[in-house]
């Protein structure tokens, strides 16, 4: 008899399936999500009907509009993605609890002792994806992975799409693994590829007889050891990770390529990366600020210490000082501000200074206007102009907050 522990869930091409299901206008027809509506862009995720054409995520549109001209662009709306996001966990959470969310688009949850072996894990399975065709809509469909660990829940959850359902047992291990590509295995990119192809390393076949010292010589970190023991099928205990940065960055509209349109993106920028950072209840050090132009001119960056900050009004100081020190006559066109060398709020002593602790309150008490009445509803006059800019954004691992972000203008 088989046992797993883990189930991993995978929304399958997650937002063109998200307006498939909200537009019926689009259901069965090649759709491709895209930041703007221009040819010069690349799509952010493309519907399986547009896949059949060869397009995928990050080709370009006009290339993409070139192979299927009857494609159907729409502008991604991050907003919904992500209220279909809390839909989809409440709907999981009808079956069995979920353990953690990974990204917008997955989520891994524990199997109980009574669910555990495979007849019944894969029953499970079957509830979750009805209760999400019920509750969500049946245009967003998912592909399960049942596994021992949930990094081979993972794994068997790429194993088939769209709408698959794969359980890898301890008993099928290594075995079940020698069909996939390196690249198959979440964690092996470009740069790991190459590092384990100078060891000798070209199959996952090879990849798993190397030895316990071998991994962690291939990884030249712990994580080797952990992927000894992954690939083995136990449920090892991962490690805590730390956050170490906060950012945004923007790409300039035509009528903001300007220095003072430029500079109040930044403002807007700086906003909600501060509200972030303190949501987190993390501390920063370092800023970097960083402007991209057209024409030619390179790329401008500085930096900026903030000793430890974790208020807006000492950070809108610390952006004026870099401003004043960006070349002139340039027209810009993208920015970005990053927050760096971050420090959890527990690890850090509040300032003594009157000064200080008042500038963090009133931003506290900003911070909690603005969750409850919606983003912008307070904010500080010099990004008043520009407070409709930089619309909210999904990150791979970020599912942010809309009602402290904001919404994408329509």
């Amino acid at each position: 008899m088989l046992y797993v522990d883990w189930l991993f869930l995978d929304m399958n091409a997650y937002f063109a399936s998200a307006e498939q299901q909200m537009q019926p206008v689009l259901r069965g027809r090649p759709v491709a999500v895209v930041p703007s509506m221009t040819d010069r862009t690349c799509c952010i995720a493309v519907s399986y009907e547009a896949r059949a054409y060869g397009i995928k995520t990050g080709t370009n549109v006009g290339e993409a509009r070139r192979r299927c001209p009857q494609l159907q662009l729409v502008a991604g709306r991050h907003e919904n993605y992500v209220r279909i996001h809390q839909q989809i966990i409440a709907a999981v959470e009808t079956v069995l609890p979920v353990e953690k969310v990974c990204s917008i688009d997955e989520m891994a949850c524990k199997l109980s002792p009574q669910h555990r072996e495979s007849g019944a894990a894969v029953s499970l399975a079957g509830q979750v994806k009805q209760a999400i065709a019920h509750r969500v809509g049946p245009y967003l469909r998912c592909s399960i992975g049942l596994a021992t660990n949930r990094f081979l829940a993972k794994v068997a959850s790429n194993m088939q799409k769209p709408d698959g359902l794969v359980l890898i047992a301890r008993e099928q291990l290594p075995h079940r693994l020698y069909s996939l590509a390196l690249t198959d295995l979440p964690g092996i990119g470009r740069n790991m590829l190459r590092r384990l192809e100078s060891k000798g390393v070209r199959s996952t076949c090879q990849l798993c007889s190397l030895s316990k010292a071998q991994m962690v010589d291939a990884w030249q970190s712990v994580l080797g050891e952990q992927w000894w023991h992954w690939l083995r099928g136990e449920d090892c205990h991962e490690r805590p990770t730390h956050r170490r940065t906060v950012g945004h960055s923007h790409v300039l509209p035509p009528k903001l390529r300007s220095d003072d349109g430029a500079r109040g993106v930044l403002v807007r920028l700086l906003h909600k990366a501060a509200m972030r950072l303190r949501r987190l209840d993390y501390w920063a050090a370092r800023m970097v600020v960083s402007l991209s132009y057209t024409g030619g001119w390179p790329k401008w960056k500085e930096t900026v210490y903030l000793g430890r900050c974790q208020d807006t009004p000492s950070m809108l100081k610390a952006l004026e000082r870099a401003w004043s020190k960006r070349p002139p006559g340039a027209r810009p066109i993208k920015v970005s501000i990053t927050l760096f060398d971050l420090t959890p709020s527990r690890c850090t002593t509040p300032s003594l200074f009157v000064e200080e602790r008042r500038a963090l309150q009133a931003a506290r008490a900003m911070d909690a206007v603005n969750e409850r009445f919606g983003a912008n509803s307070v904010y500080f006059a010099s990004m008043h102009e520009t407070r409709d800019t930089a619309p909210l954004r999904i990150a791979f691992t970020n599912i942010p907050d809309v009602t402290t972000e904001g919404a994408r203008e329509d």
